[in-house]
């Protein structure tokens, strides 16, 4: 799909919107502001330096741009007739001290939120974006993974080793996608060539992508407001493969040591499997031979029918959650998507549970005793994320839904088409505008298919509300 956006103009839409986004942020309950004791700590807290010295060693960062809260920096290297990939994690659990002013604002956040007039961050910005953030050309304790990749792309072995690094690039999806297209030699040469291979493991372990377009408010420089969607570039699914795969090694280490925590997936029941075909043979793209992760992958990205066979397909990835154990691996361990056991560990700086998986991790790795205060709070860890994944859903909808019905407020008394992309019981469906990039709930005559385009009129637009209403 390509890249569209919508574009809020300066008007009284604009102001309205402006009020609608400052009440939304009021009414997630959510804190905003650091205790003076929580920065204190953040500015104060001095690591013990590594022993392992790899500041030689060439990282980079890939993020969207602008970033300053880089968690990852990787280095990927030919190794005999495969490949050695090192993947360093910001150092987190060495600037946090269990039981400080900063855990405890650390826990009542449980994750970065991000809002359209900017993020609430899970730690102060002087270390997230700062102090502990893997910029370019400053040292920085990391937690480095690396893995031994056979010329398949398979894990033949890894290690985690707790290192000094220096990272030497920013790089950005978009960028560094063209420098790979055009041929250019890029600290991520050889991410596409693994990214690529590491998604071939997956086909083969059985797992699953559901690669659906972002929708994402994105704020201008005259502060007004856009909604952007898009479609994830192949370069974000080879960098997202570094990431599973980390999570994979991660939860083995875990499994391996009997304590720790998993983000676990049900597989898809009979049922769902049931329901996701007849839609696709509604559709005309009928899923009729092997998985529905093979399925998904042979999709053509530029059939129209594509995005309502992926909306579709929405509910077999339904139920991924945390599960903590300690003392007995849990008996179902597995994230059904992945099809293998995985664990949160490679976004420390925005992501609360990530601190334990790498602490626990770098205990297990080397031998020592896992610390007392990850296993304590190890049961109160599903309830942290998962009030704080609530906050980030309820924030991160009712935006776009906001921004929407600004994006609308000019066509009310109009008609306008839309693509039905998935049909809803009571004569109703979801239907996507191209432009404005509006993604909303309406009305649809008897008959509509997915992939149909219907025209309907706007009746009503409600920016306070975020609410938007069509009419035959």
């Amino acid at each position: 799909m390509p890249q569209r956006r919508a574009h809020v103009a300066p008007s009284a839409a604009q102001s309205e919107l402006a009020q609608a986004l400052t009440a939304l942020r009021a009414s997630l309950d959510a804190p905003v502001e650091f205790s003076p004791e929580a920065v204190a700590e953040a500015s104060a807290v001095s690591p013990a330096p590594p022993e392992l010295d790899l500041r030689d060693v060439p990282f980079a960062t890939l993020d969207p741009q602008g970033s300053k809260d880089l968690d990852q920096a990787f280095h990927l290297a030919r190794s005999g007739s495969g490949f050695e990939v090192r993947y360093a994690i910001a150092d987190v659990p060495s600037f946090v001290t269990a039981g400080g002013a900063l855990d405890a604002a650390a826990r009542e956040r449980g994750q970065t939120l991000y809002a359209a007039d900017g993020s609430i961050p899970l730690h102060p910005r002087l270390l997230s974006e700062d102090r502990a953030s893997l910029l370019p050309d400053v040292e920085r304790p990391a937690l480095v993974w690396t893995f031994a990749l056979a010329a398949d792309g398979a894990v033949a072995d890894f290690q985690l080793e707790r290192a000094l690094i220096r990272s030497r690039a920013q790089l950005e999806y978009a960028s560094l996608q063209r420098a790979l297209d055009a041929g250019e030699e890029t600290p991520g040469t050889l991410l596409r060539e693994i990214g690529e291979l590491r998604i071939e493991q997956e086909r083969l372990r059985g797992g699953a992508s559901l690669n659906l377009p972002d929708e994402e408010v994105i704020r201008a420089e005259d502060g007004t407001y856009e909604i952007e969607r898009r479609r994830p570039l192949p370069v974000e699914e080879w960098n997202a493969q570094l990431s599973l795969m980390t999570g994979m090694a991660a939860a083995s280490l875990m499994l391996e040591a009997k304590v720790g925590v998993l983000r676990t997936m049900p597989q898809p029941d009979e049922k769902s499997f049931a329901a996701f075909r007849r839609q696709t043979e509604a559709l005309g793209r009928p899923w009729t031979t092997g998985t529905y992760g093979e399925y998904l992958r042979g999709l053509d990205r530029a059939d129209p029918l594509t995005l309502p066979v992926l909306e579709a397909a929405a509910m077999l990835f339904r139920g991924a959650g945390y599960v903590v154990f300690d003392g007995n691996a849990p008996a179902d361990a597995e994230q059904a998507a992945i099809a293998a056991p995985y664990a949160h560990a490679t976004a420390p700086l925005r992501r609360l549970v990530d601190r334990w998986s790498l602490a626990i991790c770098l205990a297990v790795a080397s031998g020592a005793e896992v610390p007392a205060w990850a296993r304590e709070s190890l049961p109160q860890l599903p309830g942290l994320m998962q009030a704080s994944s609530q906050r980030a859903s309820k924030l991160n909808s009712a935006t776009i839904n906001c921004v929407e019905a600004a994006l609308m407020t000019p066509f009310v008394g109009s008609r306008i088409e839309a693509n039905v992309i998935e049909l809803r019981d009571g004569g109703r469906g979801t239907i996507q505008i191209a432009d404005p990039a509006v993604t909303a709930s309406a009305p649809v005559p008897d008959g509509v298919a997915p992939g149909d385009v219907v025209s309907l009129q706007v009746v009503r637009a409600d920016i306070a509300k975020g609410e938007v209403e069509f009419a035959l």
